[in-house]
Order: structure tokens, then sequence, then C-alpha cells
């Protein structure tokens, strides 16, 4: 980000400090950008440039392909934490220098995913805390985006896998709100987040057993699969059907079909660890029945 540009905006309106950030912000948080760096929330920040005559993206021009290969790798991260291959994600993770990443958007990127990486392979409290922090008391503190509700379903992950299921459900209450949002108003653009809202909200619910609201959820998700054309979630979805259905007791023959469709949707996306898990379900499953 070119915050030359801002600074030598700002003296050249003979506009001070204290008068630019009048409304909008300390006149803390904006020498902290001003001279340090540190970028505050991109609401602030487009306020801020708007005084000014700029826009955020002026401030990233010089940056535009640098910002293109971050988005394009983050994105990538995205996708292999989607197919659960969380080892490659922590690699490429710790690839990546956060304070060199300038775009607000692109920060809130990298926190939720380290984030939610942490939450998912018990990382540590503080760690996770730490990284959602950034984007609810920092980057989107107006919680305006959605990395808002994606660091509700890391907090909520963490703590049900803590087994504190009060703050986890605290958390999960939130998602579940931002996810019949999205879905009454028709706003799927960024679908493949919505669908990890859908799935995590759905697991936790089925830990809650109450498979009404994890199955209802699951039907949403596989329906945005099928609207957007995207198979991404279909294994991890399909897996939690079964679950869900082995543990309602619910006839044989519809169990059966559901590990079918998971195994294969899993063949299809190349997802081993989904495929793995199938496995192992199914055997338990027909142990479990003999014993019955």
């Amino acid at each position: 980000m070119d915050i030359k540009k801002f600074v030598a905006r700002r003296k050249a309106l003979q506009i001070s400090q204290i008068k630019l950030s009048a409304g909008i912000c300390t006149q803390a948080t904006l020498s902290k950008f001003e001279r340090r760096g540190r970028v505050p929330s991109l609401a602030i920040l487009e306020q801020l440039c708007a005084r000014l005559g700029l826009t955020v993206d002026e401030l990233n021009e010089d940056q535009a392909s640098s910002v293109t290969q971050m988005r394009q790798e983050l994105d990538h991260i995205e996708r292999q934490l989607m197919m659960e291959d969380y080892q490659v994600v922590l690699q490429a993770l710790n690839r990546i220098a956060v304070s060199e990443i300038a775009a607000v958007p692109l920060r809130m990127q990298y926190y939720y995913l380290s984030g939610l990486l942490k939450s998912l392979i018990n990382g540590a409290v503080s760690d996770v805390c730490f990284d959602f922090d950034q984007i609810l008391d920092d980057l989107d503190q107006t919680h305006e985006t959605v990395f808002t509700p994606l660091a509700y379903v890391g907090l909520g992950v963490m703590y049900s896998r803590l087994s504190e299921l009060a703050k986890a459900q605290f958390y999960f209450e939130k998602v579940h709100q931002a996810v019949k949002q999205a879905l009454v108003n028709g706003d799927d653009q960024d679908y493949l987040r919505l669908l990890t809202m859908i799935f995590y909200t759905a697991e936790y619910e089925a830990t809650r057993e109450d498979f009404t609201t994890s199955n209802g959820l699951i039907n949403d998700g596989v329906s945005l699969c099928s609207e957007q054309h995207v198979t991404y979630y279909l294994p991890r979805l399909k897996y939690l059907a079964t679950a869900n259905a082995i543990q309602q007791c619910q006839p044989d023959e519809q169990i059966q079909q559901l590990l079918s469709e998971t195994v294969a949707f899993a063949r299809i996306n190349h997802n081993q660890v989904v495929e793995v898990k199938a496995a192992a379900l199914q055997r338990r499953y027909l142990q479990a029945r003999k014993h019955a």
C-alpha cells in the first residue's frame, strides 16, 4: 500500500491529522497508519481516502500484481482447507509473512484461514483468539464483511472441541443467523464461504444431537452446491448426513445410499480424507449391526 501517496495528498490539501480523522477514527489510529503502516479497518480507510479524494484502490495501484498473486495464493489455500488438507495449509500459511500483506481484505482472509486451521488442529486458544481478534477488533470493527461470521465459525469450532458448549453455542447462533440471512436474501456470491458456515454449523448441531437443524443445514448446503455447480463440499456434507442417519437409526437402505454418495463425491473431488473417514464409518456401522 502506497502510504506515502496518502500522506502527500493530505499535506498537499493542508489537512491536519486531527481534521482528517474527525468523526471517522482517532488521531492515534491515523498516526499509526501514516507513521508505522498499521492499516485500519477497510471501512475507516475508505472514509479517510474519500476525504482526500482518493480511493483505497489508488493506494494499491503499484502493488496490483502482488495483490493479485497473494489473492490467488490465499484462495488456493482456502480451497485446500475445504478439502481438509491441513498439513498443506499449515505449510502454505507458514510461507506467508502477514506483515507484507497490505490489502485489508487479504489480511482478513489470512487471519481467518490461520485461525480456523488452528481451531481444527486444536491449536492454542490464545493463538486462535489472536487471529480472530485481528478481524473482529481491528480489520472489520464494524462487522460488515463475510470474515466476521467466518471468525465466529472458527471460535465456535474451537469452543466446541474444548467441550465449552455454551460458548460454542453463542458463536454458532450468530453464524446460523448469518446463514439464514444470506439464504433469504439470495446472497450467494461468496457461496464457498457460505458453505463453510453451513457445514460447520450443521456439524456442531449434530454434536448437540439436534439432527433436525443439522439435516436442514445439510440440505441447504447440498442445494447451494447444486445451484452453483460446485462439488467441493459435497463429500463432507454427505458424510455428515450419513453420520446423522446412523445416529438417528434410519433405514439401512438410506444409510447405504448415503455412504455410496459420500464415497462417490469424495473420489470425484480427490478428497482422500473423507474417503478414509467414510470407509471407517461404514466398518463401524456394519460391526454395530452385527452385534445389534
